[in-house]
């Protein structure tokens, strides 16, 4: 047992805090549910393996898209489909669905009221002057040379670094949006807690990872969300309209270099991704298609959050592109990529591994992309005919798909029965952890799914962010306040010293100008004596990131650090459970998408037996929340926890 508890991460082990014959049984308990992960891992754990539970069976049926007849409906698939179509469901909703036909359920998820939910609360960050923002610090400082002013600021006539408030304020917004990015995926995260629709939020999930693009290139976080509220509003709806919105939205212009696109030099990035990633994929095109179609996107550019087209830098001229030929533009471009049959075949293939299973079966392959074409584009009735299907309630599709990471965190705190999403522990950096940010996917192919999700390391991290949400951490810091790059957190304690900016802005262990005394005693004189020798640059870069910091972290709203909200012991007592068996049993059938192991639900019951010292919860009342929260860590901990 000694080398187990060598290998758990610290916060698996935290229950050595408590007296030694309660810890050691849960400790027990987190050791099985630890081996059962890394057997569920494989004994290799250099390449992340699914769990055999997850290898679909082959298609029975003649005619998989046929629709499940209404005699077999059952809550388990109403269970299935809110997992799929949402973020999983309480047992509360689970059994409104299950009390439907299929059809009415169906249509129930397709179409509903979000209900009021909040628009974004800016914090007020961005200023007109900052438009349009420079590519680069260098070319900041080269525009201000030059015009005299940058970024809304002008260059001091005279003194000490002219240039430094032109600097200051380049790394200003760097840092202000990035802050405020990081409260937009709050802001999502809250929406998809709380929304009546889980399924725009989904699907805005799935074309956010499809059109994949990251702040840290587009650097304006207003530009993010109104890509997302692109998704929001058209992503059930038809992908021609979807596709020529994004394509003309200023994130996809700014991630994909729109403005080098222009007549006699056109740049290819928007081109050969949307026919490589967005809608037909690899081998389906040439280079001369590729070339061709560049043409006819140049001119296209944004000025500030607004769509615009450049007749002086747009090639007008005859192109040809996949065999039809014409002056074209770039949304004629789209009509002929989306009247090539394999860019059908290419979407809803996707959709099909987003919602229904890793594998598609060769033979289903084109009836889904006949189902999409034959619809025109609509995406509702694809997801119609899908959710209906005997293929998507087969036993290869049901609680067969590894959940990512936000789809984890979210169909969490829904079950939890949360309304909002907690400050502790931090929803990005844990989704980070897990390996999906929102709003920050790592390449323009978006995130790879699946199996990628998995691995031992991270599996006991999805364990971690389990105990975190039960048991937070009451001395936290907030990593998205804290500076980044260098430790400018000492830069103000510093120059209080009588450091001048150049030396309190070096690494420490670099020597101080002037030669002067920077002790306490006269600090502020010294400090002042110093400012006035320190003349030897336009500027200072490392004070520019310190400032930029400081004035950012001044501006953006902080995200609230509140703590879940947690109630298992109403969760159970309103279930009417009155045994350590009956709270486990609401437990597991609230929390997994499966009948849990036999052996799994009896060591739960013994713990939790052990730790109440009684069978009767009525007894246990006062004190019985913290087991109940131990125990619901080992259920989410578990790998069968991870299949939605």
């Amino acid at each position: 047992m000694a080398v187990l508890r060598s290998v758990l991460p610290p916060r698996c082990r935290a229950t050595d805090r408590g007296p030694a014959p309660v810890a050691l049984s849960y400790r027990v308990l987190v050791l099985g549910v630890a081996l059962a992960v890394l057997a569920a891992c494989g004994a290799d754990t250099s390449e992340p393996v699914t769990p055999t539970a997850q290898t679909p069976a082959p298609i029975a049926q003649a005619d998989p898209l046929s629709p499940l007849p209404a005699e077999e409906w059952s809550p388990a698939h109403a269970a299935h489909l809110l997992e799929r179509a949402g973020f999983g469901g309480t047992p509360e909703e689970v059994a409104r669905l299950a009390a439907m036909t299929p059809e009415r359920a169906v249509a129930s998820v397709l179409r509903a009221d979000p209900g009021p939910l909040p628009p974004f609360d800016h914090s007020g960050v961005h200023d007109p002057g900052l438009e349009p923002f420079p590519p680069s610090r260098p070319a900041t400082t080269k525009l201000a040379r030059e015009k005299g002013e940058a970024l809304g600021v002008k260059v001091k006539p005279s003194g000490n670094r002219p240039l430094q408030p032109v600097v200051n304020r380049f790394f200003y917004w760097l840092r202000a949006t990035r802050l405020e990015t990081h409260r937009l995926a709050y802001w999502w995260a809250h929406r998809m807690i709380n929304t009546g629709w889980p399924l725009q939020e989904k699907m805005a999930l799935f074309w956010h990872g499809h059109f994949a693009v990251n702040e840290t290139k587009i650097r304006d976080y207003r530009k993010m969300l109104r890509q997302l509220e692109i998704f929001h509003l058209h992503g059930t709806g038809n992908f021609r309209t979807l596709l020529v919105e994004v394509s003309q939205d200023p994130a996809m212009l700014a991630f994909l270099d729109a403005g080098q696109n222009v007549k006699g030099a056109p740049n290819e990035n928007f081109a050969r991704e949307i026919m490589e990633l967005f809608t037909m994929g690899v081998g389906h095109y040439s280079e001369t298609d590729i070339r061709e179609a560049a043409r006819a996107f140049t001119g296209w550019n944004f000025d500030d959050l607004a769509f615009v087209v450049d007749p002086a830098k747009h090639d007008d001229g005859e192109k040809t592109v996949l065999g039809e030929t014409g002056p074209f533009d770039g949304v004629e471009v789209i009509d002929i990529i989306l009247r090539q049959p394999v860019t059908a075949d290419f979407i809803s293939a996707k959709l099909y591994r987003y919602l229904v299973r890793d594998d598609v079966d060769p033979e289903l392959a084109p009836a889904l992309g006949a189902l999409l074409r034959d619809n025109g584009y609509e995406i509702e009735p694809f997801l119609r005919t899908v959710f209906l299907s005997r293929d998507f309630y087969s036993e290869a599709s049901m609680a067969t798909q590894i959940k990512s990471p936000v789809q984890l965190a979210v169909g969490t705190y829904r079950k939890l029965g949360l309304r909002d999403v907690p400050g502790v522990p931090d929803f990005n950096d844990t989704t980070a952890e897990l390996g999906q940010q929102l709003l920050r996917p790592p390449t323009v192919a978006g995130w790879a799914h699946g199996r990628s999700w998995i691995t031992p390391g991270l599996l006991m991290a999805r364990g971690n962010f389990a105990y975190d949400v039960l048991f937070p951490d009451i001395n936290f810091v907030p990593t998205d306040r804290k500076p980044v790059g260098f430790a400018v957190t000492k830069v103000n304690d510093k120059i209080a010293q009588g450091y001048d900016i150049t030396s309190a802005t070096k690494p420490d262990g670099g020597g101080r100008e002037g030669g002067m005394d920077g002790g306490m005693a006269g600090g502020g004189m010294v400090s002042m004596a110093n400012a006035m020798v320190d003349r030897d640059e336009d500027f200072n870069t490392r004070y520019g990131s310190f400032k930029g910091w400081q004035m950012a972290i001044a501006r953006v709203k902080p995200i609230p650090r509140t703590l879940a909200a947690v109630d298992l012991r109403g969760m159970v007592r309103d279930a009417q459970a009155a045994t350590p068996a009956a709270a486990v049993d609401v437990l597991l059938a609230r929390f997994l998408s499966v009948p849990a192991d036999p052996e799994f639900r009896a060591s739960l019951v013994g713990y939790l037996e052990a730790e109440l010292g009684t069978d009767d919860l009525a007894y246990a009342d006062d004190y019985l929340e913290e087991p109940l929260r131990r125990v619901l860590h080992l259920i989410l901990s578990a790998p069968v926890y991870q299949l939605g």
